[in-house]
């Protein structure tokens, strides 16, 4: 068995292993590539409304999966469902689609790309 077929990741939330993500902060549990798996990563994404004081645009250029730990970011799918994403509310975004993101509050998300 080679080791990317044995590859696993795992990991706690802990603030204290944020590092500066492209907006706001980002603790990887498996980084992009890890695994021999470029499109498969994971982790914990942070962010503030000091951080995102306007509304922003983003185009999904993979799947993504969230989970919403604590806070309140609103996403609207363009052309599609408006998300009020609150703690225990997980969505799913197929790639190729743009989204409108408006945070709301401090925010916690589990997500996953693939």
């Amino acid at each position: 068995m080679s080791a990317e077929s044995t590859f696993s990741a795992g990991g706690r939330f802990d603030p204290a292993k944020y590092e500066p993500f492209e907006l706001g902060k980002v603790q990887w549990i498996r980084r992009p590539g890890e695994g021999d798996r470029d499109r498969l990563t994971c982790g914990f994404w942070h962010v503030t409304p000091e951080e995102a004081p306007e509304p922003f645009n983003l185009a999904f250029h993979q799947d993504e999966t969230v989970h919403i730990i604590e806070g309140h970011i609103r996403v609207e799918v363009i052309g599609g469902q408006t998300h009020d994403l609150l703690p225990g509310v997980a969505v799913s975004f197929n790639a190729g689609i743009m989204t409108r993101w408006t945070v709301l509050e401090p925010t916690t998300e589990f997500f996953v790309y693939s």
